[in-house]
């Protein structure tokens, strides 16, 4: 896997990624500029109405035609009443826009995050904690939604009531605008500054809520080993160290964030103090109106007031750059394993597999793999055994192209897996693991998981062979019981068969068995056994065995050590060679005995 590391600000990051939406952000920015334009009018409607009385026919709407003191009061009611129902107009025009575009983003985010986190190569999992990973999916996404739903429009509020009342004030007494506008600077730099100082405390804060759910998924996950263990005080207190911590690391932002509006609110006394005084004297000295100053009173306060609302918005806004970094780094991962351009309809793969001279290391340079040759031909039964540790397991993952080989190569019917598509690669391979992962849905679903379009014919066809039919039907509900949460409702063998019906419905050309019989009774095995015997005809198929009992028919023996083949032949005559083989079968066997002798 490959990372470009972006170092560009992530709000520009934000803005290359969102580009998509410029036509909604453009529209809902505009009913924002619209619904504060509008807001602004009532202190102007305040000045003309003072004007009206002070100044009578010579009033602003005097001078403008309208000489009957009735009638100009008649209009400047109508005004009013035109003002505020266009204010309230695009104040809900605004509000239902940018709440819909954050939904919208949220959404596209989180389901294009998941859709590219599901892509990646299985080693990359292998290194990441669930709880990290949903961390980012839900919460990370989460604060980026608040952010648009209520910051983005006030940043745009905030900036037309600067530029509106700024010009106002020019245009009604430029001589004291400036006294206004001077503390706006000083608010930008402020606001600067404290972002530059929360942004490093909120990135360990959402650092440290990815610490939390990770423990949350691995405690609740593992719920039935905590409870067998006692464990339930120990797992309590690993979780309050580390809410406390993230308590700590909130406590840091929030003395911070909290400090912002109360040091403003001090730069923006001085200006209305100012704006008051020498806006006042200019009145009493003829200079200017009495209803211009009674604008640049209350237009001052509209004009400064807001920006004390600044410390709540760079607070949304730092905790969503906090978590875009997180999710756009997330997305600039890029998987090391990618498709080849060459297609294989399923109904013309023979299910030839071969691994020549391969071998493999994993990222952190232990070598796996060594050397290894084996060939596995088409519709035959081919068995890999060995200790653990062996391997064995490893070249399940390169077969099915989880991880790429460091040199040689495995190939499909004479392909080379890296030359193929991913996804024809493992609709050809039909797995059974040892590790039997049912999702929370009923058995139906989970037999006709991938494939859910599938006649409930064929998804009794497919239980019947694995030989499923039969507990499926004492359950309480059927094919429709739910089997909880990874199948928790049902036994391992039960679970095991269910994965072996999944399975046989994909009908594919070659079968994988990760020792599929190794954590259940005798009974079951010889079950499982029956329908793996009955599946296995004409196609290949592939069987990871710890019991070497289950494998004695096998066409082909390659046994395994240390990454490197040992051994090879049919279990007859890996039992005469008198080797690695023989010596497992005879602990094997020699333990069956020792077990009846003691029945």
């Amino acid at each position: 896997m490959s990372s470009e590391q972006d170092i560009r600000h992530p709000f520009v990051r934000l803005l290359d990624y969102t580009a998509v939406y410029k036509g909604r952000v453009a529209r809902a920015t505009l009913y924002s500029v619209l619904g504060k334009i509008f807001d602004i009018a009532p202190p102007v409607l305040i000045g003309v109405a003072v004007d009206i009385v002070v100044e009578r026919q010579d009033s602003l709407l005097g001078r403008l035609g309208i000489v009957d003191l009735t009638h100009q009061l008649l209009v400047l009611g109508a005004l009013t009443l035109l003002i505020w129902i266009l204010e309230s107009l695009f104040e809900y025009i605004q509000r239902v826009s940018w709440r819909n575009l954050a939904q919208s983003m949220q959404h596209d985010l989180r389901v294009e995050t998941y859709d590219h986190v599901q892509h990646l190569e299985l080693a990359y999992f292998e290194d990441q904690s669930t709880g990290g990973l949903m961390s980012i999916l839900n919460d990370d996404i989460n604060q980026l939604e608040r952010f648009l739903d209520i910051g983005a429009n006030d940043v745009v509020q905030v900036l037309t009531t600067v530029l509106v009342i700024g010009g106002i004030f020019f245009l009604v007494a430029p001589s004291v605008a400036w006294m206004a506008v001077v503390p706006i600077p000083i608010i930008i730099w402020g606001s600067m500054r404290f972002q530059k100082l929360l942004a490093p405390k909120y990135a360990a804060v959402r650092e440290q809520v990815g610490m939390i759910n990770h423990h949350l998924a691995n405690s609740l996950s593992g719920i039935a080993t905590i409870k067998s263990f006692t464990a339930e005080d120990f797992e309590a207190e690993r979780l309050r160290v580390e809410s406390n911590e993230y308590l700590v690391r909130n406590r840091r932002a929030i003395v911070l964030s909290s400090a912002f509006s109360p040091s403003i609110r001090m730069v923006i006394v001085a200006g209305f103090i100012a704006i008051t005084v020498a806006g006042g004297q200019l009145a009493l000295d003829g200079v200017l109106d009495v209803g211009a100053y009674s604008v640049l009173v209350f237009m001052t306060q509209r004009l400064l007031w807001p920006l004390t609302r600044l410390g709540e918005t760079f607070d949304l806004y730092q905790r969503a750059m906090a978590s875009t970094i997180r999710i756009l780094d997330l997305l600039s991962i890029r998987t090391e394993i990618v498709d080849g351009d060459i297609a294989l309809a399923a109904g013309a793969i023979r299910g030839e597999m071969r691994l020549e001279d391969v071998s493999f290391a994993y990222s952190d340079g232990r070598e796996i793999i060594r050397g290894l040759s084996l060939d596995m031909p088409e519709g035959h039964t081919v068995a890999i055994v060995g200790a653990t540790g062996a391997g064995k397991s490893t070249v399940i993952k390169l077969l099915l192209r989880f991880y790429d080989v460091t040199s040689g190569r495995v190939t499909l019917d004479g392909y080379d897996l890296r030359e193929l598509r991913q996804a024809d690669i493992r609709n050809a391979i039909g797995l059974v693991s040892q590790d039997v992962f049912l999702f929370h849905g009923t058995v139906r679903e989970n037999i006709a998981y991938g494939a859910p379009d599938t006649p409930d014919y064929l998804i009794v066809e497919a239980a019947k062979i694995a030989e499923a039919h039969e507990f499926i039907g004492e359950l309480p509900h059927g094919y429709d019981t739910v089997v909880g949460e990874r199948g928790q409702k049902l036994s391992g063998g039960q679970r095991q068969r269910l994965s072996i019906a999944r399975a046989v419905l994909t009908d594919p050309p070659i079968l994988v068995l990760d020792e599929a019989t190794s954590s259940v009774d005798n009974e079951t095995e010889a079950a499982i056994q029956r329908s793996l015997e009955r599946i296995a005809v004409g196609r290949t198929t592939i069987v990871i065995a710890h019991r070497l009992s289950t494998i004695r028919a096998a066409d082909m023996i390659y046994v395994l050590q240390d990454g490197q083949l040992k051994e090879n032949g049919t279990h007859d005559a890996l039992v005469f060679q008198n080797g690695l083989y023989a010596a497992l079968w005879r602990v094997q066997t020699g333990e069956l005995l020792l077990h009846e002798a003691g029945d």
